[in-house]
């Protein structure tokens, strides 16, 4: 892990899995995706390094979930069944972080989050990653 990034401690929601990460750029890294498998799952992200995360309790039970490409790998509690991250197919370096899953942070604490165009996949095209659009939030 990063030294100088702070340490954010995260669960899934029944406990059974729970780790310490560093993200990457705090949260400047938030966003959602429009590919098949994040769209029905909903999640917001947040980025880390592979090294960024540090499992204090259930890495063994965590269940994979791989589709397509097989390149990205979700994550997700076999007991409470919530996602708690997933390997980036557009870096497999970095890791995806549902900012659910971390203690204190909720993805309605964020007036906007940025949503990228995962049906037309960056690592398909050279033309990077596009946006698709900006979900915001309004308190009523």
């Amino acid at each position: 892990m990063a030294p100088d990034s702070k340490k954010h401690l995260a669960s899934c929601h029944c406990g059974s899995v729970q780790f310490e990460v560093r993200l990457t750029d705090e949260f400047n890294t938030i966003r959602r995706c429009t590919c098949s498998y994040c769209r029905m799952r909903g999640a917001v992200a947040v980025s880390a390094q592979l090294d960024g995360i540090n499992f204090l309790k259930g890495e063994e039970t965590l269940t994979l979930y791989e589709f397509n490409t097989k390149t990205a790998k979700h994550y997700f509690c076999p007991v409470c069944g919530i996602y708690t991250h997933h390997q980036r197919r557009s870096n497999p370096t970095q890791i995806g972080i549902n900012v659910a899953c971390l203690a204190g942070v909720s993805p309605f604490d964020f007036a906007e989050v940025v949503v990228y165009d995962g049906v037309n996949h960056p690592s398909d095209a050279s033309s990077g990653p596009l946006v698709a659009g900006i979900l915001r939030f309004s308190p009523t």
